[in-house]
């Protein structure tokens, strides 16, 4: 079985498309009433309610599937001490500053909206308190996701760097090239989803890392996923074979679920079974997006060591930039459409300016913003 060691680009193409519905996804939040969140337009869209609603099944589990592919070839030049240092050079520094520069305009304006009348530096002291949000200003907010990917890259370097060294075992391969033969690469799916079913009812989510029992093992286990599939090669394929049976299955589950959400079909049974079909559309949504990505987008192109360049400091800026243009722009009497068109290509040239200006240019800011101090070495 021949190892893939060097960088596939659809996996690039995918992630950079992940951060982009990342952004869709949270400049529609102010105008969506089912789900709470830090402001809220007066008037809000049921058409943007079932668009943030698709993309909230399979947008983060991609995150995750896609740093499990990252962590693949980070160690093939590296021992998990060296993995370790690196992702505390990428996660943690950049979480610490996203903490104490990026998220708290989040926070105060949140406060101002809901009545705090003082300045920002009359707020910021509060963070100081390290009293969590909600009912004090201290979070990490978006930045969630790399404090998760943070801990899960510290517990499990070791089993990422003895499975990179013992990938061709006997063992192993015989059962992952069983698993990637005919359609038997969904068996995949059975961790996550029993998690998922088993304990949501119990353990709704928190992003808090501490208490998030059901959904800090539900995130982990795309990682994993997304580990084992660049691994073993054969599961990859295996995607890419099936991805018209994953669109379909995927479609269908988004069916069913709306069926059930649209209808109030509330009892018991329903309820089971939904619990049971909504991890499991998340996984078919990542599998066909992998699939149909490795067949269609590992194509490299000059563009896409910049676009990896800018996309996690992307990531780091963009909802503190949603919110702030939010605050104003929710006052306005304009439509629902122009509000959230105007915050969706504002925060992006922004995004885009700020990174250019402010953070690349310079050694300390592309440290505190995770950027590869050497922006020709691909890891």
């Amino acid at each position: 079985m021949q190892a893939q060691t060097a960088r596939q680009a659809y996996l690039d193409w995918l992630r950079i498309l992940a951060i982009l519905g990342v952004l869709f996804f949270h400049s529609a939040m102010p105008y969506v009433a089912e789900w709470g969140w830090h402001l809220k337009n007066n008037q809000t869209s049921n058409l943007l309610l079932e668009f943030n609603f698709w993309l909230s099944r399979f947008r983060m589990p991609l995150l995750f599937f896609i740093s499990g592919t990252v962590t693949w070839f980070m160690l093939q030049k590296r021992s998990s001490t060296g993995f370790i240092g690196l992702r505390f050079r990428r996660l943690f520094i950049p979480l610490v500053a996203g903490i104490f520069i990026v998220v708290p305009p989040q926070v105060y304006l949140e406060r101002a909206h809901n009545g705090f009348t003082g300045s920002f530096w009359d707020f910021y002291p509060s963070i100081f308190r390290f009293e969590p949000y909600p009912n004090g200003n201290f979070s990490w907010h978006h930045l969630w996701f790399i404090a998760y990917l943070f801990v899960y890259d510290l517990m499990f370097a070791p089993f990422f760097s003895w499975m990179v060294r013992n990938r061709d075992r006997a063992a192993l391969s015989s059962l992952f090239n069983r698993i990637a033969a005919g359609q038997w690469v969904y068996l995949l799916m059975l961790p996550g989803v029993l998690i998922f079913t088993f304990l949501v009812r119990y353990f709704p989510a928190t992003n808090d890392l501490v208490h998030d029992y059901c959904f800090f093992f539900y995130w982990l286990f795309f990682l994993l996923v997304g580990f084992i599939c660049i691994c073993y090669p054969a599961l990859m394929d295996s995607l890419e074979r099936n991805r018209r049976l994953s669109l379909g299955l995927a479609f269908a589950s988004i069916l069913f679920i709306n069926y059930w959400r649209w209808n109030d079909l509330d009892n018991d049974i329903h309820n089971r079974l939904y619990t049971a079909v909504y991890p499991s559309m998340a996984y078919l949504w990542v599998f066909t997006l992998v699939g149909y990505g490795k067949r269609y987008l590992n194509r490299p192109h000059r563009i896409l060591n910049y676009l990896n360049q800018m996309v996690y400091p992307f990531y780091i800026l963009h909802q503190t930039i949603i919110v702030i243009l939010t605050f104003y722009v929710m006052r306005t009497t304009d439509t629902i459409l122009m509000k959230y068109l105007f915050t969706v290509l504002l925060t992006f040239f922004i995004s885009i300016i700020l990174i250019h200006v402010c953070i690349r240019p310079f050694a300390l800011s592309r440290w505190l913003f995770g950027m590869k101090q050497n922006q020709l070495k691909q890891y």
